[in-house]
């Protein structure tokens, strides 16, 4: 696993693919994006430079949106507002990090899905069904839905793949009362962000969610919310089912290491090779387009 973000005096109680967190006094959690990335269930050696910023500026905006539908964890994004130990090290937490309410978070991914993609399409293929939910005959790569539908996920470990699940076995993982709970709010939230992101010409294909339990049982989304690390961005007017689509996500890094340039086999034990500049580039510049035109800000 790659390294966390280092913050003299701080030691991180998690260390993921992307974000790291610090406990910080009894009940909060520090969260700090970094700009690592992600594919093949590899964290890259290759930083994407001012991810972390993106990614954190952009769950912001969605907390924004989202909070009149569903309570979230967020305390304070602004670092003067931190305890005096965190304000000292302001220059590597401004922009990419959260201070937030700590969960005892719900180890599942709340997947909705608006559009047939990713694994979703392979197991649509081979069942005509996706998380055990029959879907009508002749949908093909990048198909509408008649309507979203939520398909839970567990929580992999690191280098491994989440798992798709039943509605019936996450009932029986977390209870009937959380799970109606989760389906609901994932599916509120994604039919609101994709709502938001259709005015700007963008389609939200799907997105992935999670939420965590406060003391008293409430449900609160946390984490990251509805970035490109997280959801599939189609521009709209490029829209065209029937194969791979163009997107704001990062699968312009996975198309490339699954090419012959990059010479590598995602499904060998070797590590990716370093990503050349220009991909660098190109996937920089569609983290912040997606950021621009989802906000109508700019970075």
């Amino acid at each position: 696993m790659t390294a966390a973000v280092p913050l003299d005096g701080l030691t991180p109680i998690h260390t993921g693919k992307v974000r790291d967190l610090y406990a910080v006094e009894d009940d909060l959690v520090l969260i700090v994006a970094s700009d690592r990335i992600s594919a093949f269930d590899h964290v890259l050696d290759s930083p994407i430079p001012d991810k972390g910023t993106i990614l954190t500026q952009l769950s912001l905006w969605w907390y924004q949106q989202l909070a009149p539908m569903v309570p979230n964890h967020l305390v304070t994004a602004e670092v003067d507002d931190y305890p005096p130990d965190l304000r000292k090290l302001g220059s590597a937490l401004r922009g990419r990090s959260m201070l937030c309410q700590r969960l005892e978070m719900v180890p599942i991914e709340a997947v909705a899905r608006g559009y047939l993609s990713g694994s979703a399409l392979v197991e649509y293929q081979r069942d005509g069904s996706v998380g055990g939910q029959p879907l009508p005959a002749g949908l093909v790569e990048g198909s509408k839905l008649p309507e979203p539908i939520f398909t839970p996920a567990t929580k992999a470990p690191a280098g491994e793949h989440d798992q798709n699940i039943s509605y019936a076995e996450l009932v029986e993982r977390v209870g009937l009362d959380t799970a109606e709970e989760l389906r609901d709010l994932t599916l509120v939230v994604y039919q609101r962000a994709h709502e938001i992101a259709a005015k700007h010409q963008i389609l939200l294909a799907d997105t992935k969610l999670e939420f965590g339990l406060m003391d008293n049982g409430t449900l609160m989304l946390a984490d990251e919310v509805l970035t490109p690390d997280s959801s599939r961005f189609w521009p709209a007017d490029d829209w065209a089912p029937g194969g791979p689509q163009s997107s704001y996500d990062k699968q312009y890094v996975r198309d490339w290491l699954s090419s012959p340039e990059s010479g590598w086999d995602p499904a060998g034990s070797d590590p990716p090779p370093p990503l050349p500049a220009d991909v660098v580039g190109q996937t920089r510049a569609r983290y912040i387009e997606a950021y621009e035109r989802i906000t109508g800000r700019q970075l």
